[in-house]
């Protein structure tokens, strides 16, 4: 018997968010003995297909926008026509209710990733009306897994935990921090009212430290010029907005401490990939992360879109500088120790043997 084919349904190619696991997930399932392709329904900023192809993925993305609909759902019907697949995997809402909608037309069973800790209204109560029509859901982290159960109404028996972070031993440390030099602080994301990034420079004019640091925003996005408006109104002065970040590792081991202010996320890779690089973390208390982070012992977390609680935080940071090395190292510890190579390969694994039966 051959392995299954799968299509694996995403909405862009666009680098960071959903598109960044892609090929951790699919060379577990290769290694399975599954064939898959990728298909990408819109391409964004395109910055994902440097990873894929490096990892030797079979991508194809389809040359159309973000709301042209039924186009898209022309298009893959057209590629689940005419490759055949045994299975769709999809992922966010986009990609899953078009593919479901193939998947019914083509009589292919369909499996869904669910990501985001926050659905648009219109997308849960689309997603809840259609849940029936895919046969597995995934949950990308304990805590977006139990909001899926609840908002979508999926049955236990139909719902599985995959953490899409997949934690590297080998991955590049960070440097501690040493006197005389002032603290890196820094974050990854996309310029977007979701990461916090407002509420992190409402917090920084805040601060009435004299420890000199700096901070350091990798990411793109239509927020842009807001936040440096905003940065030069309030007088914050050592926040620097460094654009998009081609190798991640290297920015997040040129820090001492990492911030992720986001007012929703379902696992955060980043901020899990900052704390295998050996960084403590300030978070907002949203999604995975304040399951991931112990307070004050790994980082701290806050309640999201509160600039106070954060500029506290900070400031006991700042004032602890000399013991976020060791913060650091306990992060990385726990982030191998709940999101290792091997786990994270046999519950992939246990999932394709599931989707056999299908």
């Amino acid at each position: 018997m051959t392995g299954p084919r799968i299509l694996y349904i995403i909405n862009s190619v666009e680098g960071g968010g959903a598109a960044l696991p892609v090929p951790s997930v699919i060379g577990v399932l290769q290694r399975g003995g599954a064939e898959v392709r990728v298909l990408a329904l819109t391409r964004r900023d395109g910055r994902a297909l440097a990873s894929m192809a490096a990892a030797g993925l079979d991508v194809r993305v389809r040359d159309g926008g973000e709301t042209d609909h039924f186009a898209a759902w022309r298009w893959l019907d057209a590629q689940v026509r005419d490759w055949r697949p045994t299975h769709l995997w999809t992922s966010l809402t986009r990609a899953t209710l078009l593919g479901q909608l193939v998947g019914l037309r083509r009589r292919v069973p369909v499996v869904s990733w669910q990501h985001a800790a926050f659905l648009r209204p219109t997308n849960r109560r689309l997603l809840r009306a259609t849940q029936r029509l895919s046969r597995l859901w995934i949950g990308d982290s304990e805590s977006v897994t139990r909001l899926t159960a609840a908002r979508l109404l999926v049955p236990k028996e139909r719902l599985v935990t995959w953490p899409i972070f997949r934690a590297d031993p080998d991955a590049p440390r960070a440097v501690p921090w040493q006197a005389g030099k002032p603290l890196r602080l820094g974050s990854l994301g996309r310029l977007h009212p979701v990461k916090g990034y407002d509420v992190l420079v409402e917090a920084l004019a805040l601060l009435r430290s004299d420890v000199p640091f700096e901070v350091t925003i990798a990411g793109d996005g239509a927020a842009r010029a807001a936040l440096q408006a905003q940065a030069e109104a309030a007088g914050v002065t050592n926040l620097r907005l460094g654009g998009y970040a081609d190798d991640p590792r290297a920015f997040l081991a040129g820090l001492h401490l990492y911030l992720q202010p986001s007012r929703s996320e379902g696992l955060c890779v980043a901020a899990h990939e900052a704390m295998q690089a050996g960084l403590p973390v300030i978070a907002s208390a949203v999604g995975e992360l304040p399951f991931s982070i112990e307070q004050e012992v790994t980082g701290w977390t806050v309640p999201p879109a509160d600039a106070s609680a954060l500029a506290a935080v900070l400031d006991a940071a700042l004032a602890r500088r000399k013991a976020l090395a060791a913060m650091g190292d306990a992060a990385r510890q726990r982030v191998l120790s709940r999101f290792g190579p091997d786990h994270f390969e046999a519950t992939g694994l246990a999932i394709l043997d599931r989707l056999k039966t299908l």
